[in-house]
Protein backbone atom coordinates (compact mmCIF):
# COMPACT_ATOMS: atom_id res chain seq x y z
CA UNK A 1 0.00 0.00 0.00
CA UNK A 2 1.82 3.15 -0.96
CA UNK A 3 0.85 6.67 -1.57
CA UNK A 4 1.29 9.76 -3.24
CA UNK A 5 3.43 12.43 -1.72
CA UNK A 6 4.52 16.39 -1.69
CA UNK A 7 7.80 16.41 -2.07
CA UNK A 8 8.51 20.10 -1.57
CA UNK A 9 6.12 20.21 1.40
CA UNK A 10 7.91 17.45 3.35
CA UNK A 11 9.57 18.20 6.78
CA UNK A 12 11.11 14.94 6.86
CA UNK A 13 12.16 12.75 4.37
CA UNK A 14 14.49 9.43 4.06
CA UNK A 15 16.10 7.70 1.31
CA UNK A 16 17.20 4.11 1.21
CA UNK A 17 17.73 4.31 5.04
CA UNK A 18 19.89 1.95 6.80
CA UNK A 19 20.42 1.23 10.38
CA UNK A 20 21.88 -1.60 12.19
CA UNK A 21 23.21 -1.61 15.85
CA UNK A 22 26.71 -2.79 16.86
CA UNK A 23 26.77 -5.89 18.91
CA UNK A 24 29.36 -6.09 21.65
CA UNK A 25 31.55 -8.64 19.37
CA UNK A 26 33.14 -6.15 16.55
CA UNK A 27 33.30 -9.52 14.09
CA UNK A 28 29.22 -10.33 15.38
CA UNK A 29 26.93 -9.31 12.51
CA UNK A 30 24.64 -6.85 13.80
CA UNK A 31 20.99 -7.92 12.56
CA UNK A 32 19.64 -4.80 10.09
CA UNK A 33 17.01 -3.12 12.41
CA UNK A 34 16.13 -0.67 9.61
CA UNK A 35 16.01 -2.23 5.77
CA UNK A 36 16.43 0.43 3.09
CA UNK A 37 13.40 3.23 4.60
CA UNK A 38 12.51 5.60 2.05
CA UNK A 39 9.39 8.14 3.09
CA UNK A 40 8.32 11.54 3.79
CA UNK A 41 6.09 13.26 6.04
CA UNK A 42 4.17 17.03 4.82
CA UNK A 43 4.01 19.74 6.61
CA UNK A 44 1.07 19.75 9.10
CA UNK A 45 -0.08 16.33 9.12
CA UNK A 46 -0.48 13.85 11.73
CA UNK A 47 1.38 10.72 11.52
CA UNK A 48 1.12 7.46 13.47
CA UNK A 49 3.68 4.92 13.09
CA UNK A 50 2.60 1.32 14.41
CA UNK A 51 4.75 -1.78 14.88
CA UNK A 52 5.40 -4.18 17.26
CA UNK A 53 8.78 -4.37 19.73
CA UNK A 54 11.66 -5.11 17.16
CA UNK A 55 9.82 -3.63 14.06
CA UNK A 56 12.02 -0.63 14.11
CA UNK A 57 9.79 2.45 14.33
CA UNK A 58 11.73 4.15 17.53
CA UNK A 59 15.23 3.60 15.65
CA UNK A 60 13.47 5.45 12.72
CA UNK A 61 11.93 8.15 14.98
CA UNK A 62 15.74 8.57 16.47
CA UNK A 63 17.00 9.47 12.88
CA UNK A 64 14.40 12.23 12.86
CA UNK A 65 15.90 14.40 15.48
CA UNK A 66 19.54 13.16 14.28
CA UNK A 67 19.95 11.49 17.93
CA UNK A 68 21.17 8.42 15.43
CA UNK A 69 22.53 8.71 12.06
CA UNK A 70 22.35 6.81 8.99
CA UNK A 71 24.51 3.60 8.33
CA UNK A 72 23.01 3.84 4.81
CA UNK A 73 21.14 6.65 2.74
CA UNK A 74 20.42 9.77 3.96
CA UNK A 75 17.59 11.77 6.52
CA UNK A 76 16.54 15.47 5.48
CA UNK A 77 15.09 17.81 7.46
CA UNK A 78 14.06 20.57 5.51
CA UNK A 79 16.13 19.65 2.83
CA UNK A 80 18.92 19.84 5.60
CA UNK A 81 21.08 16.18 5.72
CA UNK A 82 21.12 14.85 9.29
CA UNK A 83 24.89 13.93 8.11
CA UNK A 84 26.10 17.17 8.16
CA UNK A 85 27.39 18.19 11.45
CA UNK A 86 27.18 21.98 11.00
CA UNK A 87 22.86 21.77 10.25
CA UNK A 88 22.68 19.79 13.34
CA UNK A 89 21.31 22.64 15.79
CA UNK A 90 19.15 23.78 13.05
CA UNK A 91 17.63 19.97 12.82
CA UNK A 92 16.95 19.81 16.39
CA UNK A 93 14.84 23.17 16.43
CA UNK A 94 13.15 21.98 13.85
CA UNK A 95 12.22 18.41 14.97
CA UNK A 96 11.41 17.95 18.83
CA UNK A 97 11.33 14.40 20.60
CA UNK A 98 9.54 13.74 23.49
CA UNK A 99 10.63 10.20 24.79
CA UNK A 100 8.74 7.30 26.97
CA UNK A 101 9.83 8.73 30.42
CA UNK A 102 9.22 11.94 31.17
CA UNK A 103 12.15 11.83 34.21
CA UNK A 104 14.38 11.83 31.43
CA UNK A 105 13.83 15.34 29.63
CA UNK A 106 12.62 17.28 33.08
CA UNK A 107 15.91 18.91 34.48
CA UNK A 108 14.84 21.75 36.74
CA UNK A 109 13.18 21.79 40.33
CA UNK A 110 10.44 23.92 39.17
CA UNK A 111 8.36 23.52 36.22
CA UNK A 112 8.50 26.77 34.87
CA UNK A 113 12.51 26.62 35.11
CA UNK A 114 12.14 23.37 33.01
CA UNK A 115 10.42 24.33 30.31
CA UNK A 116 12.30 27.40 29.95
CA UNK A 117 15.66 25.48 30.05
CA UNK A 118 15.78 25.00 26.24
CA UNK A 119 14.41 28.62 24.77
CA UNK A 120 17.31 30.11 27.75
CA UNK A 121 19.88 27.64 25.59
CA UNK A 122 19.05 29.17 22.36
CA UNK A 123 20.02 32.88 23.90
CA UNK A 124 16.51 34.13 23.66
CA UNK A 125 15.26 37.05 25.08
CA UNK A 126 14.15 37.25 28.57
CA UNK A 127 10.73 38.43 27.58
CA UNK A 128 10.67 36.00 24.58
CA UNK A 129 10.87 33.22 27.33
CA UNK A 130 8.23 34.25 28.90
CA UNK A 131 6.04 34.40 26.56
CA UNK A 132 7.34 30.74 25.09
CA UNK A 133 6.55 29.43 28.59
CA UNK A 134 3.30 30.19 29.68
CA UNK A 135 1.95 29.66 25.97
CA UNK A 136 3.35 25.96 26.12
CA UNK A 137 2.25 25.26 29.58
CA UNK A 138 -1.63 26.69 29.07
CA UNK A 139 -1.48 24.77 25.88
CA UNK A 140 -0.68 21.66 27.63
CA UNK A 141 -3.03 22.47 31.02
CA UNK A 142 -0.44 22.84 32.96
CA UNK A 143 0.24 26.92 33.41
CA UNK A 144 -1.42 26.52 37.26
CA UNK A 145 1.41 24.39 37.91
CA UNK A 146 4.27 26.57 37.11
CA UNK A 147 5.36 27.09 40.22
CA UNK A 148 4.97 23.28 41.45
CA UNK A 149 8.27 20.87 42.00
CA UNK A 150 8.08 18.45 38.99
CA UNK A 151 9.17 15.45 40.82
CA UNK A 152 5.22 15.95 43.04
CA UNK A 153 3.48 15.49 39.95
CA UNK A 154 1.99 12.64 38.81
CA UNK A 155 3.16 10.54 35.62
CA UNK A 156 0.78 11.92 33.15
CA UNK A 157 1.48 15.26 34.46
CA UNK A 158 5.33 15.09 33.98
CA UNK A 159 4.52 14.26 30.88
CA UNK A 160 2.68 17.29 29.34
CA UNK A 161 5.80 19.47 31.58
CA UNK A 162 7.69 17.26 28.82
CA UNK A 163 5.67 18.06 25.88
CA UNK A 164 5.45 21.77 26.98
CA UNK A 165 9.42 21.92 27.28
CA UNK A 166 9.50 20.53 23.46
CA UNK A 167 7.04 23.12 22.21
CA UNK A 168 8.51 25.96 24.12
CA UNK A 169 11.16 25.31 21.42
CA UNK A 170 8.75 25.85 19.15
CA UNK A 171 9.41 23.53 16.70
CA UNK A 172 7.94 22.76 12.83
CA UNK A 173 7.35 19.06 13.63
CA UNK A 174 7.17 16.85 17.66
CA UNK A 175 8.08 13.20 17.20
CA UNK A 176 6.24 11.64 20.16
CA UNK A 177 8.36 8.41 20.74
CA UNK A 178 5.65 5.81 22.61
CA UNK A 179 5.00 8.90 25.02
CA UNK A 180 2.02 7.40 26.70
CA UNK A 181 4.02 3.55 27.50
CA UNK A 182 4.62 4.48 31.21
CA UNK A 183 1.17 6.17 31.83
CA UNK A 184 -1.94 5.11 33.46
CA UNK A 185 -5.15 5.46 31.35
CA UNK A 186 -6.09 9.06 32.84
CA UNK A 187 -2.40 10.09 31.86
CA UNK A 188 -2.57 8.45 28.75
CA UNK A 189 -5.91 10.12 27.65
CA UNK A 190 -4.45 13.70 28.89
CA UNK A 191 -0.81 13.08 26.51
CA UNK A 192 -3.27 12.24 23.80
CA UNK A 193 -6.07 15.47 24.15
CA UNK A 194 -3.04 17.26 23.67
CA UNK A 195 -1.67 15.61 20.73
CA UNK A 196 -5.50 16.37 19.04
CA UNK A 197 -4.90 19.66 20.12
CA UNK A 198 -1.88 20.10 18.02
CA UNK A 199 -2.95 17.82 15.17
CA UNK A 200 -6.38 20.38 14.91
CA UNK A 201 -4.33 23.93 14.91
CA UNK A 202 -2.57 22.39 11.98
CA UNK A 203 1.01 24.62 13.14
CA UNK A 204 2.86 21.67 14.37
CA UNK A 205 3.92 18.08 12.27
CA UNK A 206 2.82 15.48 14.65
CA UNK A 207 4.47 12.15 14.43
CA UNK A 208 3.47 9.36 17.01
CA UNK A 209 5.12 6.81 17.21
CA UNK A 210 3.28 3.62 19.49
CA UNK A 211 1.72 0.50 19.48
CA UNK A 212 -1.64 0.99 20.64
CA UNK A 213 -3.50 0.64 17.94
CA UNK A 214 -6.57 3.29 19.24
CA UNK A 215 -4.33 5.93 19.27
CA UNK A 216 -3.68 5.70 15.34
CA UNK A 217 -7.55 6.25 14.54
CA UNK A 218 -7.66 9.68 14.34
CA UNK A 219 -4.29 10.21 12.64
CA UNK A 220 -4.27 11.31 8.42
CA UNK A 221 -2.00 8.91 7.70
CA UNK A 222 -0.60 5.38 9.44
CA UNK A 223 2.56 3.80 8.88
CA UNK A 224 3.27 0.31 9.89
CA UNK A 225 6.56 -1.19 10.12
CA UNK A 226 7.16 -4.40 10.29
CA UNK A 227 10.89 -6.45 10.27
CA UNK A 228 12.38 -2.69 9.80
CA UNK A 229 10.86 -1.90 6.23
CA UNK A 230 7.62 0.25 6.06
CA UNK A 231 4.35 -2.95 5.62
CA UNK A 232 1.75 -0.20 4.84
CA UNK A 233 1.17 3.51 4.68
CA UNK A 234 -1.73 5.36 3.99
CA UNK A 235 -5.36 6.44 5.81
CA UNK A 236 -5.80 4.27 9.05
CA UNK A 237 -9.90 3.48 7.28
CA UNK A 238 -7.43 1.78 4.34
CA UNK A 239 -4.83 0.59 6.44
CA UNK A 240 -6.93 -1.65 9.33
CA UNK A 241 -9.21 -3.52 6.53
CA UNK A 242 -6.17 -5.52 6.29
CA UNK A 243 -6.75 -7.72 9.14
CA UNK A 244 -4.85 -10.82 8.16
CA UNK A 245 -1.69 -9.12 6.81
CA UNK A 246 -1.70 -7.29 10.22
CA UNK A 247 -1.82 -10.15 12.55
CA UNK A 248 0.87 -11.82 10.52
CA UNK A 249 3.08 -8.70 11.38
CA UNK A 250 1.78 -9.78 15.01
CA UNK A 251 -0.06 -6.57 14.93
CA UNK A 252 -3.55 -6.38 16.21
CA UNK A 253 -6.51 -4.06 14.87
CA UNK A 254 -8.65 -1.36 16.75
CA UNK A 255 -11.54 -3.26 18.75
CA UNK A 256 -14.28 -2.01 16.13
CA UNK A 257 -12.69 -3.46 13.39
CA UNK A 258 -11.64 -6.72 15.09
CA UNK A 259 -15.35 -7.20 15.84
CA UNK A 260 -16.85 -6.55 12.09
CA UNK A 261 -14.46 -8.53 11.24
CA UNK A 262 -15.18 -11.76 13.63
CA UNK A 263 -18.93 -10.76 12.33
CA UNK A 264 -18.11 -11.18 8.56
CA UNK A 265 -16.45 -14.70 9.49
CA UNK A 266 -19.63 -15.75 10.54
CA UNK A 267 -21.81 -14.69 7.29
CA UNK A 268 -22.34 -10.83 7.73
CA UNK A 269 -21.14 -8.30 5.69
CA UNK A 270 -19.74 -5.51 6.96
CA UNK A 271 -17.55 -2.25 6.47
CA UNK A 272 -14.53 -2.65 8.39
CA UNK A 273 -13.52 1.28 8.19
CA UNK A 274 -15.96 2.03 11.23
CA UNK A 275 -13.01 3.18 13.72
CA UNK A 276 -14.83 4.42 16.16
CA UNK A 277 -17.38 2.65 18.76
CA UNK A 278 -20.13 5.00 17.15
CA UNK A 279 -19.69 3.89 13.63
CA UNK A 280 -19.26 0.39 15.00
CA UNK A 281 -22.67 0.57 16.42
CA UNK A 282 -23.83 1.81 13.50
CA UNK A 283 -22.62 -0.69 11.10
CA UNK A 284 -23.98 -3.44 13.35
CA UNK A 285 -27.48 -1.65 13.83
CA UNK A 286 -27.81 -1.08 9.66
CA UNK A 287 -27.19 -4.85 9.15
CA UNK A 288 -29.83 -6.22 11.73
CA UNK A 289 -32.30 -3.96 10.61
CA UNK A 290 -31.39 -5.48 7.06
CA UNK A 291 -30.51 -1.67 5.54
Amino acid sequence: MGRTMNTENAVIKTEDLVYSYKGMDEEEVAPVVLGGVSLQIEKGTFVAVLGHNGSGKTTLAKHFNAILLPMGGHVYINGMDTLDEEKLLDIRKTVGMVFQNPDNQIVANVVEEDVAFAPENLGLPPEEIRRRVDEALKTVGMYEFREHAPHLLSGGQKQRIAIAGVLAMEPECVVFDEPTAMLDPVGRESVIEIIRQLRRTGKVTVVLITHHMDETIEADRLIVMSGGNVLMDGPPREVFKNVDTLRKAGLDVPETVGLLYELNECGFNLRLDALSVEECAQEIYAALKGE
